[in-house]
Protein backbone atom coordinates (compact mmCIF):
# COMPACT_ATOMS: atom_id res chain seq x y z
CA UNK A 1 0.00 0.00 0.00
CA UNK A 2 1.59 3.57 -1.08
CA UNK A 3 1.77 6.15 1.14
CA UNK A 4 -1.04 8.11 -0.63
CA UNK A 5 -3.58 5.30 -0.64
CA UNK A 6 -2.69 4.72 3.09
CA UNK A 7 -3.50 8.45 4.20
CA UNK A 8 -6.97 7.88 1.88
CA UNK A 9 -7.79 4.73 3.89
CA UNK A 10 -6.91 6.53 7.27
CA UNK A 11 -9.51 9.66 6.25
CA UNK A 12 -12.27 7.30 5.61
CA UNK A 13 -11.64 5.71 8.53
CA UNK A 14 -11.55 8.87 10.33
CA UNK A 15 -14.86 10.27 8.64
CA UNK A 16 -16.55 6.52 9.27
CA UNK A 17 -16.10 6.92 13.15
CA UNK A 18 -17.22 10.90 13.12
CA UNK A 19 -20.54 9.36 11.38
CA UNK A 20 -20.49 6.59 14.37
CA UNK A 21 -20.03 8.91 17.00
CA UNK A 22 -23.03 11.25 15.37
CA UNK A 23 -25.29 8.15 15.62
CA UNK A 24 -24.58 7.18 19.24
CA UNK A 25 -25.08 10.66 20.53
CA UNK A 26 -28.05 11.11 18.84
CA UNK A 27 -29.27 7.56 20.02
CA UNK A 28 -32.13 8.46 23.17
CA UNK A 29 -29.69 7.11 25.98
CA UNK A 30 -26.42 7.68 24.24
CA UNK A 31 -23.42 5.53 25.59
CA UNK A 32 -20.64 7.87 26.62
CA UNK A 33 -18.33 5.22 27.37
CA UNK A 34 -18.96 3.96 23.50
CA UNK A 35 -18.53 7.78 22.39
CA UNK A 36 -15.54 8.07 24.50
CA UNK A 37 -13.80 5.12 22.79
CA UNK A 38 -14.61 6.09 19.01
CA UNK A 39 -13.60 9.57 19.85
CA UNK A 40 -10.19 8.17 21.29
CA UNK A 41 -10.07 5.67 18.34
CA UNK A 42 -10.44 9.05 15.88
CA UNK A 43 -7.91 11.44 17.44
CA UNK A 44 -5.59 8.71 16.99
CA UNK A 45 -6.37 8.24 13.42
CA UNK A 46 -5.86 12.38 13.05
CA UNK A 47 -2.10 12.07 14.86
CA UNK A 48 -1.60 9.40 12.58
CA UNK A 49 -2.63 11.19 9.20
CA UNK A 50 -0.99 14.03 10.66
CA UNK A 51 2.81 12.06 11.13
CA UNK A 52 2.38 11.12 8.15
CA UNK A 53 2.15 14.42 6.41
CA UNK A 54 -1.51 13.96 4.93
CA UNK A 55 -2.83 17.13 7.30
Amino acid sequence: MSLDERIVALKEKHQALEQAIDEEENHPYPDDIEIHRLKKQKLQIKDEIASLGGA
